[in-house]
């Protein structure tokens, strides 16, 4: 069978699978916090008829091998955690991270996720959570009576409230931390835009936001996803156009064969 009838099917299935991600990119454009995912390939096992270096004559060597290629393979699906752009809200819940470091939640089953999204609210207990109820931690807990508007949130992580009984004191209510990972995009999604480890992330290191290489705070800000439409849209019509072409090979590969069938006639 003629080898390019599978090549051209193995083109075609990694383009699928680069539509698909580019397809869940532009999905989330409006995300806050979304990270863009790029697809990796490579190229597949090579079957070699000859070998670079064969002796030709006693005195000289084939100074080229005859390699024949089958295709190409997804290899990785990396995530690009570049900064995403910082929307104004004027929601005192929201959080954003300027710089590294991503947000500790404690799930329900009390295990960690981590996220960049900072789209807070309170619960009816006063604590810091995110859109599913999940902790955010360290615990954040506003007093009883609390005034929300007055709510401040420093680049360091201080969060201050006021009540009625503080006057115009500010009662400092909790820190957040950040966290980061020697290896971030090697962080599983589990989607509600969390994150969890994994042996290829290593261990998550805490710090202070501003301090030691962490990003800072900025509050009554989101940040956005860094997916940028302009490029989506031009990487989405490249890998169609591959698409195409892989689909020309295959047809091409069937005329050959139509062609030699025809042979007999």
């Amino acid at each position: 069978m003629v080898r390019s009838l599978w090549t051209g099917a193995a083109g075609m299935i990694g383009q699928q699978a680069n539509i698909d991600t580019i397809s869940n990119n532009l999905a989330n454009v409006n995300t806050s916090g979304f990270k863009k995912v790029r697809s990796d390939f490579e190229d597949l096992l090579y079957q070699t008829t000859r070998v670079a270096g064969t002796p030709a004559t006693e005195d000289t060597v084939v100074p080229v091998g005859v390699q024949m290629g089958h295709g190409v393979k997804l290899a990785a699906t990396q995530r690009m955690f570049s900064q995403g752009s910082l929307q104004n809200t004027e929601n005192v819940y929201d959080i954003a991270i300027n710089g590294e470091g991503f947000f500790r939640i404690q799930m329900y089953d009390g295990t960690y996720g981590y996220t960049r999204d900072g789209a807070f609210k309170v619960d009816e207990n006063g604590r810091l959570v995110t859109s599913n109820g999940y902790w955010v931690l360290p615990d954040i807990v506003m007093p009883e009576g609390f005034l929300p508007q007055t709510i401040t949130v420093s680049q360091d992580g201080r969060v201050e409230v006021k009540t009625p009984e503080s006057g115009d004191d500010t009662v400092q209510v909790g820190q957040l931390e950040l966290y980061r990972f020697p290896n971030p995009v090697g962080l599983t999604s589990v989607g509600e835009n969390l994150f969890k480890i994994t042996q290829a992330s290593g261990e998550p290191i805490p710090g202070q936001p501003g301090y030691e290489g962490m990003g800072k705070l900025v509050h009554k800000f989101l940040e956005m996803s860094n997916v940028s439409v302009v490029k989506e849209m031009v990487d989405l019509i490249v890998a169609q156009r591959a698409y195409e072409f892989n689909s020309k090979t295959i047809q091409t590969s069937d005329n050959m064969l139509g062609t030699a069938t025809s042979l007999k006639r």
